[in-house]
C-alpha cells in the first residue's frame, strides 16, 4: 500500500486494478488533477481511503451489460465511507497488439472474462480465440511483456497508451449502449447541494420480519411522488430469511417528499442506512 504522508494521499485516488483499467480512466476523466492508486481489491482501495493513503475512491457498482458488479453492493454498507458522486463511463473495447503486428497476424485475445463476453461476436468473426485473464489492464501489460504478435490484448484506449501498444481494431463491443456506472467514495460526508440541481441518494435497508412489509415500506415513496430507480436484493451471511436491499431513489435526503418517504419506511425495517446524496449525472439522460 503506498505511503499515508497526508499531504500526498490527499491527490490520490484508489480504484481495483492495474494502470489502464476502466476505472483509471474513470479517475482520469473526474479527477484529472489526482494521483491514481492501483489497488489488487476493491477491498484494498477501500482500505487505502480508509487507512489516509489516498482520498477517495472509485468504484464499479453496474454495467448496462453484465449487471451489478459482485460484492460492491455488500461492501459499500461496511465501508465506512460515503458515496459523494457518481459517473458514467461508456466502455469502448480496444484490440491492442504489439508494435508491428497486424489484426491478420492475431490468433489469440486475452482479457477479463466479462469483457470477452461483450465482444464476442468480433472475436468469432475474426476467428480470434478468447483467453481468460486476470483484468483488462493486466492482460495489456502481459501481452506487452510477451511480444508475441500472435496474441492480443481487450483493454482501453488507456491501457494501450500506457503498456506500448496499438489498436488493431476499436470499437468492438457487441452493444453500443454498453456503460459502466462507477460511485466515488469519501471518508467525509459530503451531500449535494439541494439548490443544486437534481441528486440521487442511495441506502441500504432490512425490512421487519412481518407480511407484506417491503410493499408496506415502499408505498411511501408512491404516495409522495419520490422515483425509485432502482431496487436490488441480497442476502445477508447465507441466511434465506434476512435479506438486504439496495436503493437508489431520484430526489435530496432534505427534500420534503423525500424525507417523508423515508420516514414511512423506517417504520416498516429492522435497519436503514443512507449511503450519500449525490449530484445526478447527466449522462443518465444521455448527455
Amino acid at each position: 500500500m503506498a505511503s499515508t504522508d497526508a499531504p500526498a494521499a490527499r491527490q490520490r485516488i484508489a480504484f481495483q486494478g492495474e494502470l489502464g483499467a476502466y476505472s483509471h480512466q474513470a479517475c482520469q476523466e473526474v479527477y484529472p488533477e489526482m494521483e491514481p492508486l492501483p489497488c489488487p481489491t476493491f477491498e484494498d482501495a477501500v482500505a487505502a481511503v480508509k487507512a489516509g493513503a489516498a482520498a477517495l475512491a472509485m468504484l464499479p457498482v453496474e454495467n448496462s451489460l453484465y449487471g451489478r458488479v459482485a460484492d460492491i453492493h455488500r461492501l459499500l454498507p461496511e465501508s465506512g465511507l460515503y458515496i459523494i458522486a457518481e459517473h458514467f463511463v461508456p466502455v469502448r473495447i480496444e484490440l491492442l497488439g504489439v508494435p508491428g503486428a497486424t489484426l491478420e497476424d492475431v490468433k489469440e485475445a486475452q482479457s477479463h472474462t466479462v469483457l470477452l463476453g461483450q465482444c464476442r461476436r468480433f472475436l468469432k468473426a475474426e476467428d480470434i480465440q478468447p483467453v481468460t485473464g486476470a483484468d483488462t489492464a493486466g492482460s495489456a501489460m502481459a501481452i506487452a511483456a510477451a511480444g508475441d504478435k500472435t496474441r492480443a490484448a481487450l483493454a482501453s484506449k488507456l491501457a494501450g497508451e500506457i503498456y506500448g501498444l496499438v489498436p488493431l481494431a476499436s470499437d468492438i463491443q457487441d452493444a453500443a449502449h454498453n456503460t459502466t456506472r462507477f460511485l466515488v467514495m469519501s471518508p467525509r460526508k459530503i451531500e449535494a447541494d439541494p439548490a443544486g440541481g437534481p441528486a440521487i441518494t442511495t441506502f441500504v435497508f432490512q425490512v421487519r420480519n412481518i407480511p407484506a412489509a417491503l410493499y408496506k415500506g415502499m408505498g411511501g415513496f408512491a404516495t409522495n411522488g419520490v422515483n425509485m430507480v432502482k431496487l436490488e436484493s441480497y442476502m445477508i451471511d447465507g441466511s434465506f430469511t434476512a435479506t438486504q436491499f439496495y436503493a437508489d431513489i431520484e430526489g435530496h435526503i432534505e427534500d420534503r417528499p423525500v424525507r417523508l418517504a423515508m420516514e414511512e419506511l423506517a417504520f416498516f425495517t429492522a435497519s436503514l442506512k443512507v449511503l450519500g446524496t449525490y449530484p445526478r449525472s447527466a449522462a443518465r439522460d444521455g448527455r
